[in-house]
């Protein structure tokens, strides 16, 4: 997809007979890869959900570090007329892993989606809660699911339910033992297929949840 930035990419798992499109953006530390992205990407298409996972400009030119976050929205709203075109009369759930969560998040309302799924949302840089993020996860009106990992160093579900508890639009579901990068850490009760599992499940109900209300209006 050509962008102001250079060229993003989309890949798409299309479903057989689609009820929702989920649009999915990746962190600044790895891109569509991530195990988390790769398994709604693999198992969401069979429950009527075609997952579209966006890779943005800096990682398709092969650079390391990720753009400043007006250069990430930037990439991933050109990329929207495309989504859009696929996507069609069905409903739109935006979202993404850690800093594409947040981007989904600030664009939410220009991308006209009806949901927004956050996959270990960074709510401040670790070690320094001081500096909270939680005015980006309140931008959307409309419902936001955060999978939180139990030992996230950038805020734990615990601590992002905290947070977000006077924002009725937010819901936290805490993944036990696992940390930002959704890897369960040692003396956790599920193995990493569960949590995966875990994810998928989620999001699935999440998805056809809003998707069933936006068809209902």
């Amino acid at each position: 997809m050509p962008t102001s930035a250079g060229p993003a990419r989309l890949t798409v798992a299309a479903a057989g007979e689609p009820r929702a499109v989920l649009w999915l953006g990746h962190g600044a530390g790895g891109g569509i890869g991530a195990p988390d992205l790769t398994a709604l990407a693999a198992r969401l298409p069979e429950q009527g959900v075609t997952v579209v996972r966006h890779e943005q400009p800096w990682r398709v030119a092969g650079k390391r570090i990720a753009s400043r976050p007006s250069a990430l929205d930037a990439g991933w709203l050109e990329s929207l007329p495309a989504v859009r075109e696929l996507a069609g009369p069905l409903p739109l759930v935006v979202g993404g892993r850690s800093a594409g969560a947040r981007v989904a998040c600030r664009t939410a309302a220009e991308t006209g989606a009806t949901g927004v799924v956050c996959l270990g949302f960074p709510m401040h840089p670790p070690s320094t809660p001081e500096k909270s993020r939680l005015p980006e996860l309140l931008t959307p009106t409309i419902p936001v699911l955060v999978l939180q990992g139990e030992r996230d160093t950038f805020g734990t579900a615990a601590a992002v339910a905290e947070e977000a508890r006077d924002a009725p639009q937010v819901r936290v579901l805490e993944v036990p033992g696992a940390d930002h990068s959704m890897k369960t850490l040692k003396g956790s009760a599920l193995r990493p297929a569960q949590v995966l599992a875990m994810i998928t499940d989620a999001v699935a109900d999440f998805v056809g949840e809003v998707a069933g209300r936006e068809a209902a209006r």
